[in-house]
């Protein structure tokens, strides 16, 4: 194997051959006539930069989330060309140009919602955010460039290179005495913004844990789960080698992801 292509697989070795697994759900795609499932490099490698062990998931039923989560020691929900299916969060499609992947939230929102009571760390990007907030109860915005008062959240133009898509867009405001307060600290981080869909109502019990100027929610947890959980509207995954809030957030989650390993290989106590 060509190493040169996979920059961590060395770094790793063989003394990290314990790394916490973390599951990736990928997305369906059909390339020409065939369905394939399909996972983008960033997060996979965002993963290992977190310092755990990436295991790509195609569509499971529902009897198979328990079995995929017995194996896993973290969950990283990923973005996506494709939006969450309006049904829902009770709405019609707006837009029926845009790509929808309903397989896949077939089995992510359950699988979100039973991390979340199984207290396995979740840390979810872009589509994920949106994933987490629609398996809970909540609802999105299908246009945000369409409201009046929201500006700044639309990618830039498809021909525009990644850099300039992926590029910092503009502030987010962290919410004091929350997760991603500890992790980052407080005041207020420069984040890109690529994506036309995002949260209206935050699902029940969620608290916001960074806005936008506009009052966007971009980032949010859930207090009340028993694991670590983290949603992002924004990319930490572009670039995170290179990006110090990124590592930040990466770092975070693969300590929660070890420390969840670690709880769940204590042996239990045996009364006497």
């Amino acid at each position: 194997m060509n190493h040169a292509s996979h920059p961590h697989s060395s770094a790793q070795g063989s003394a990290s051959a314990d790394r916490p697994v973390v599951l990736v759900p990928a997305d369906n795609r059909m390339l020409g006539e065939h369905p394939f499932h399909v996972a983008g490099k960033k997060y996979v490698d965002a993963v290992r930069l977190a310092g755990c062990l990436p295991l790509v998931v195609p569509w499971a039923g529902a009897d198979e989330v328990d079995e995929l989560l017995a194996l896993a020691d973290g969950v990283l929900l990923t973005g996506s060309p494709s939006n969450v299916h309006p049904s829902l969060f009770g709405q019609e499609v707006h837009n029926p140009a845009l790509p929808l992947d309903p397989a896949r939230d077939e089995w992510t929102l359950p699988l979100t919602r039973r991390a979340l009571a199984l207290g396995v760390p979740l840390f979810a990007i872009c589509r994920g955010f949106q994933e987490t907030n629609v398996a809970l109860g909540g609802t999105l915005h299908q246009a945000i460039h369409e409201l009046p008062d929201k500006e700044g959240h639309r990618a830039a133009p498809t021909d525009a290179s990644a850099d300039a898509q992926y590029a910092p867009a503009h502030e987010v405001h962290i919410v004091p005495g929350g997760v991603l307060e500890g992790i980052v600290g407080a005041g207020s981080v420069r984040v890109n913004s690529v994506h036309d869909q995002g949260a209206d109502r935050l699902a029940p019990g969620a608290r916001a844990e960074a806005l936008a100027p506009d009052g966007l929610v971009e980032a949010f947890s859930m207090p009340e789960a028993i694991g670590f959980n983290l949603c992002l509207q924004w990319h930490p995954e572009w670039k995170a080698a290179e990006n110090p809030l990124s590592m930040k957030l990466l770092r975070a989650f693969g300590a929660a992801c070890r420390r969840f390993r670690e709880q769940r290989r204590v042996p239990e106590r045996v009364p006497d």
